[in-house]
């Protein structure tokens, strides 16, 4: 599931006539690299949800021929990270998914990191399994990092006033029933993280690769700037 809805607040003034998902990023819109992303992975059935210029997005993901693509709408109302997949549960299926935020760009490693955590991915141990970026390999705003990692890669959140090393990079393995736990209406993934770490199930797989936050316009031009420069 690709998570397209939003109102890309941060992104502005570059999203006042379209969705993120469409704003372009080294010539095309930072969705279709997602989708580049997944198709190489061998993912061939993707859910994207809509919201802010929801029609434009859609006309854009029609013009597609690959992966398939199946809308969640959520037009009427925004619901948040956990909410919206919650939404999306009748699409999904059971089995485990992988979440990717639209605007989650990088540069790969050795091995392609969705592999990677395809090849990491236990049911028996985890209730999800997140893509982590060192604060260190990352370009763009790293704030105080999300997270900090223990030897067998359970996560564990960063304190109040203190600094972590890694950070959520957008893409996740995760068992969809756990968003059925969620309240009605708009809620964060947030809400599923902890409780996964409560239960010693939230695991994170660190990249080999360069991320790059791209969650305003100034991060958007320091990426390409960083690209255009390799």
């Amino acid at each position: 599931m690709i998570m397209g809805a939003g109102h890309g607040t941060r992104m502005a003034p570059l999203t006042d006539d379209k969705p993120k998902p469409l704003v372009r990023f080294m010539g095309k819109p930072l969705i279709d690299h997602a989708l580049a992303r997944l198709g190489a992975a061998g993912v061939d059935e993707v859910v994207v949800n809509v919201h802010a210029h929801a029609d434009l997005l859609e006309a854009h993901l029609k013009r597609l021929s690959a992966p398939k693509i199946v809308i969640s709408d959520e037009r009427e109302e925004l619901l948040d990270t956990g909410g919206g997949v919650k939404k999306a549960r009748s699409l999904l299926g059971d089995d485990p998914i992988m979440t990717f935020n639209s605007d989650s760009v990088w540069i790969e490693g050795r091995r392609p990191t969705l592999t990677r955590m395809m090849e990491a991915w236990d049911p028996e141990h985890m209730d999800a399994l997140l893509m982590i970026a060192s604060a260190t390999n990352t370009i763009g705003e790293v704030r105080r990092g999300d997270f900090t990692m223990e030897p067998d890669g359970r996560l564990v959140r960063r304190e109040e006033q203190t600094v972590a090393p890694f950070m959520f990079a957008g893409v996740q393995i995760v068992n969809p029933t756990l968003f059925d736990e969620g309240p009605d209406g708009p809620f964060s993934t947030n809400l599923i993280w902890d409780k996964a770490i409560e239960r010693g199930r939230l695991f994170g797989l660190r990249m080999e690769a360069t991320w790059m936050h791209v969650g305003t316009p100034g991060d958007l031009a320091d990426a390409e700037r960083f690209l255009r420069d390799l």
